[in-house]
C-alpha cells in the first residue's frame, strides 16, 4: 500500500517504454526538488538491463560543462562495465554508490543534454547486426567498457568526454539490438584511447599541452 512515506519517490508510471530519453525527462520532472538518489534515479529507469543504466549514467560525462555529475557517475559505470564482462544478468551497485544523490540542476542538465546530443541517434537506431548485441557479445563489450571507464578518470581534456560519447553510442545500440551502433562507439572510444596512448609514448608531456591547445582553439572558434 502506498502512502505518505512511501520510499520511491518516483512514480513507475512516469518512466516512460517508449524512449529512454523520454524517461530521462520523465524522472527529472517527478523528482523533488532536494534531487535523486542514484539508487531511485535507476529503479525511476524502469528496465534494469544494463545498457539502459550505462547509457543514462554516460550521458552527463559526455556533455561539455557539466561538472560534478561526471565523477558521481564514473565510478559506479566501472563497476557496472566488471559486472557487464563477467556476464552478471542484472546490474547491481554496493550501497556507497546507491547512496549518491544527483540533484535537481543536475537531472535538469542530463535530459536536456541527451534530448539535444542523441535525442536524433535515438530516432536512427533499428535491430541489425543482432550477433553483437547476444550474450557472448555483450561481455566483450563489457570489457570494453572498463576501459573506456578508466579513463574517463584520467584528468585531461576530453578524456570524459570522448569515452562517455563512446558508451552512450554503444548503449544505445545494447539496448536497440543495433550492432551498427555498437561498432560505431566501440571503435570511437578504441580510436580515441589508441590516440592517448600514442601521444604519451611519442611526445610525452608536451602532449597534453598540445591537446589543450587544440581544446582552446576548438572552444574559440566555437563561440
Amino acid at each position: 500500500m502506498d502512502g505518505p512515506n512511501s520510499h520511491d519517490p518516483i512514480d513507475e508510471e512516469l518512466a516512460p517504454r517508449d524512449g529512454l530519453i523520454a524517461a530521462l525527462e520523465a524522472i527529472y520532472q517527478a523528482a523533488p526538488d532536494d534531487g535523486l538518489r542514484l539508487e531511485d534515479f535507476l529503479e525511476g529507469l524502469g528496465e534494469r538491463a544494463f545498457g539502459m543504466v550505462l547509457f543514462a549514467l554516460a550521458i552527463p560525462v559526455c556533455i561539455p560543462f557539466l561538472y560534478g555529475i561526471p565523477q558521481l557517475v564514473a565510478l559506479p559505470m566501472i563497476v557496472l562495465a566488471v559486472q557487464m564482462a563477467a556476464g552478471r544478468s542484472e546490474p547491481w551497485l554496493p550501497a556507497r554508490f546507491r547512496n549518491r544523490k544527483i540533484d535537481k540542476a543536475g537531472l535538469r542538465q542530463m535530459a536536456h543534454g541527451a534530448r539535444k546530443w542523441f535525442g536524433w541517434l535515438e530516432t536512427l537506431a533499428r535491430p541489425r547486426l543482432l550477433v553483437l548485441s547476444g550474450p557472448r557479445a555483450e561481455r566483450v563489450i563489457g570489457m570494453v567498457f572498463v576501459l573506456f571507464c578508466c579513463s574517463i578518470l584520467v584528468p585531461l581534456p576530453l578524456t570524459n568526454s570522448v569515452p562517455g560519447i563512446a558508451i552512450v553510442i554503444a548503449a544505445l545500440g545494447l539496448i536497440t539490438r543495433d550492432g551498427l551502433l555498437i561498432v560505431a562507439g566501440l571503435l570511437l572510444g578504441l580510436a580515441w584511447i589508441t590516440l592517448l596512448v600514442g601521444g604519451f609514448v611519442i611526445l610525452g608531456d608536451a602532449f597534453v599541452t598540445i591537446l589543450k591547445d587544440f581544446i582552446r582553439n576548438l572552444l574559440g572558434a566555437a563561440g
